[in-house]
């Protein structure tokens, strides 16, 4: 009598493999995020590097640099002129944080607020109580979101990687691409994982170049708003903002805060008037903007994104957030595709039967 049978072998093979791949993923993140994104920077250039190839004739390295240079050069003049006052401004920013820390932790922030917005003299007082017992646990989670911030940004010198290997996907994309559909032996499975691969590919395309989009047009109009606004440090809060809306769901609401947290905490007086703005402007790309950038590229119900962003924030933080929304679209493209299989087979079942 043999103490294990085949079956169960096999499916403890299947587990110690599973493992081992699990463990693997665990170990090279970075190596694993550096490739990932540098997909998702082929996809951004795809089109016009597709566009320079048809100008040039043909040739796909020379489209690539010719590609690359204007990218380089358009890169460089943006932030020429955009650096400096930004820079300027976010530490101007910087060095006002511990003071504004001290000032709110103290209770002097909802003194002022409180004097400005009239309320009484009894809930300032309550206000002022509940931030000054919570003191320390305040300045606590101030330093460890620092600390976080710092290590993150130490962490990501991996994203010199990207655009070096983009160049790979960007010249050799649909020879990646025809690999794996030929693995498939079978020729009406070959035909399924064709479909999944060429819509995977236009959503993952159209997907980039919308969140680049919607997140430039937010960098431009709320550094103008907020200027026109004269918001304390709109230079700086704008284009930071703006790029937070490259982060879906989550971005958005913590560039809001962000830019009125700075105007409460520096004494602005028109505060009521910056939250209709904001509140406008989410109502235009959510509404407007992103249905017109995004219409039939993702399908996914706003429940379905939620829980996306929520659970990819869970795993693997900033990034998770990023990458859920292409990953349960990628996912929504394989369940409807695999649908649409079984469907046909059962057809040609049916149909053979008769």
């Amino acid at each position: 009598m043999r103490f294990l049978d085949t079956r169960t072998t096999q499916v403890l093979c299947t587990a110690l493999i599973f493992a081992l791949v699990l463990l693997f993923l665990y170990s090279a993140w970075r190596a694993i995020l550096a490739f990932l994104f540098a997909i998702f920077f082929a996809y951004l250039l795809e089109a016009p590097v597709s566009r320079v190839q048809r100008w040039l004739r043909g040739s796909r390295g020379a489209a690539i640099a010719v590609v690359y240079l204007l990218f380089l050069v358009v890169m460089a003049v943006v932030l020429s002129l955009m650096v400096p006052p930004v820079a300027q401004e976010g530490q101007k920013l910087a060095q006002q944080v511990p003071e504004w820390a001290n000032r709110l932790t103290s209770g002097q922030i909802a003194e002022r607020v409180g004097t400005h917005y009239g309320w009484s003299q009894a809930t300032v007082n309550r206000i002022g109580d509940f931030l000054s017992e919570h003191r320390a646990e305040m300045l606590t989670a101030t330093q460890d979101l620092v600390l976080h911030a710092v290590r993150s940004l130490q962490n990501t010198w991996w994203l010199i990687l990207v655009p070096i290997l983009a160049i790979f996907f960007l010249r050799d994309g649909e020879r990646f691409c025809q690999i794996i559909i030929e693995s498939v032996e079978d020729m009406r499975n070959r035909e399924v994982v064709a479909a999944a691969v060429n819509q995977m590919n236009s959503m993952l395309g159209y997907y980039i170049r919308a969140q680049l989009s919607l997140s430039l047009g937010a960098m431009v109009v709320l550094t103008i708003f907020l200027s026109l606004m004269r918001v304390p440090y709109a230079v700086a809060l704008g284009p930071a903002a703006g790029a937070l809306e490259f982060i879906p769901a989550v971005g958005p609401v913590v560039g809001a805060l962000m830019i009125v947290g700075v105007a409460l905490l520096s004494g602005y007086n028109h505060i009521l008037w910056v939250v209709v703005g904001l509140v406008i402007w989410r109502g235009i790309q959510d509404y407007i903007c992103q249905p017109r950038l995004m219409s039939g590229t993702l399908e996914l119900h706003p429940l379905a994104v939620f829980f996306g962003v929520l659970a990819g924030g869970e795993v693997a933080g900033v990034i998770g957030i990023f990458l859920s929304i292409p990953v349960m679209a990628s996912l929504r493209i394989l369940w409807h595709t695999w649908q649409v299989s079984r469907g046909a087979t059962s057809a040609s079942a049916v149909e053979a039967a008769r």
